[in-house]
């Protein structure tokens, strides 16, 4: 069994869902690894991971729209908002969604669905610079 660590950045311009599948397959293709599970690993709190659809982007849009409906900015329960509006909002996003996702790959490919692809979630209005551990498990 052979583990691989990798760290990548992902640049986000604010919320939205940023399409990660590439970054994720180039990391296992310089592993070496050919059998196994990738596992990406999100070191923030105000952003997440989430497999998703990556032929439509409505779908996507549908999503993120259906939850800033559920915790909307602005709430006046929330006593977190040292930095904006969007900063609790983005926590509970986050705690609602996942930080890492595990994915099986094969022959060196990922086990992904014919329309499924890897996406960093960023839940914050503003641009930010997100790190990612992406370790490669296998032989």
């Amino acid at each position: 069994m052979n583990v691989v660590q990798k760290e990548i950045h992902i640049a986000t311009s604010g919320q939205g869902t940023y399409e990660m599948t590439k970054d994720v397959a180039k990391a296992l293709s310089a592993s070496g690894i050919t059998h196994g599970w990738v596992n990406i690993f999100c070191r923030h709190t105000s952003c997440s991971l989430v497999l998703m659809e990556n032929a439509d982007p409505s779908a996507r849009r549908d999503l993120e729209d259906y939850l800033n409906r559920l915790v909307p900015e602005n709430d006046p329960n929330f006593t977190h908002t040292y930095e904006g509006a969007d900063d609790m909002p983005s926590h509970i996003k986050m705690a609602l969604t996942r930080s890492s996702e595990n994915i099986p790959f094969s022959n060196g490919n990922l086990l992904l669905g014919t329309w499924q692809g890897i996406f960093l979630w960023e839940h914050r209005r503003s641009r930010h610079n997100r790190s990612l551990i992406i370790t490669t498990i296998g032989k």
